[in-house]
Formats: structure tokens, sequence, C-alpha cells
């Protein structure tokens, strides 16, 4: 029986998968959003969404390392395994936006470094930061949408996160790192 839902689940799937991207598809033509920003949004949350299910019913009993596990490793498999088989079945190679390069990619390797100082300080992630993580998650697709849309109000946008919010975070995090090395190098009592 086990294995009779797997398959289900795997076909229902790729049947959803397929839809997924036709509704995307179709969003991106009739908003007039680029079909890059409907990717790194729409269809992103859609496709992480069972991963949301899975980390949010594994920490409500405290499996907090399913969680874990599962947001690390689904990540690693989406840049490594799914970008590569994706490479691997394109008829023509799969061409990398000059937007992606130049705002996208360094925007997640700065949230992959922000994770650094919060995964060794204590080895656990407060609720505090958690909504830190969310808000910046709005934040980011915000700051997509306003660009898709040309919006007079990318700019105000744009100088009120690079001018209080990512310095007021850069400082946070380096409190939070320092509090934490403090407790960790302080003589025992």
């Amino acid at each position: 029986m086990t294995t009779i839902m797997l398959i289900a689940g795997l076909v229902l799937l790729v049947a959803g998968g397929e839809l997924l991207v036709r509704g995307a598809s179709k969003l991106a033509i009739s908003t007039g959003i680029s079909p890059l920003v409907v990717g790194l949004t729409v269809v992103a949350f859609g496709t992480s969404s069972p991963e949301l299910a899975v980390s949010v019913a594994a920490v409500r009993p405290g499996e907090t390392d399913i969680a874990l596990g599962n947001v690390v490793g689904s990540n690693i498999f989406n840049i490594l395994g799914v970008l590569g088989v994706s490479a691997l079945a394109a008829e023509t190679p799969l061409g990398v936006p000059a937007s992606l390069l130049a705002f996208d990619l360094p925007v997640m390797v700065a949230v992959a470094l922000a994770c650094l100082p919060i995964f060794f300080t204590g080895n656990t992630i407060a609720r505090w930061e958690g909504g830190l993580f969310l808000g910046y998650y709005a934040a980011y697709t915000a700051y997509l949408l306003l660009l898709s849309q040309r919006h007079d109000a990318l700019a105000t946008y744009t100088l009120a996160m690079q001018t209080v919010v990512l310095p007021l975070t850069a400082v946070t995090v380096l409190v939070v790192t320092a509090r934490a090395w403090k407790a960790r190098h302080a003589p025992p009592p």
C-alpha cells in the first residue's frame, strides 16, 4: 500500500508541476511581469509549499532536525540536482539573465551567509530570527514586484532598504555573533 501511495504521489507531483508551469507562464503573460520574476516568486513559493508543510509538521512534535534537514537538503538539491537535470534535459544551454547575476544571486549568497551566525549562536533559530527571515522574504518579493512593474515607489523602497534595513541587519547579526562568541569563550563560573 505504501508503494502505491508513493507512486500515486509522484504521478500527482509531476502533473501538478506541469499545471504550475503552465499557470505561471499564463500569469506572466497576462500581468506583464517577466517570467523570471514569476519563477522567483510564484513558482518558487508553489514548489516550496510542500517543504513548508513538512517543516511545520516536523517542528510541532519537536523534530527540528527533520525540519532543518529538509530546508538545507532541499536547497542543495534544487541548486545541484534540479539545475543539473534541467541543463541536461534542455535542448540548448540554459541562459542566465544578467539581472539574476546582478541582484538575485548576491541576495542568495547574502542570505546563506546571514544564516551562519544564527546557526552558530547557540545552535538555535529563535522566533524573532524566523520572523526576520520571513520579513526579508516579503521585502525581497516586494522589491521584485516593484522592479518588474517599474513602480514609482521603487527608488524610495531601494533607498530605505539600503540605508536603514540592511545596515540595521548587519549590526544585529554582528551583535548576536559577538554575544555568542563572548558567551562561548567566557571563563567557567
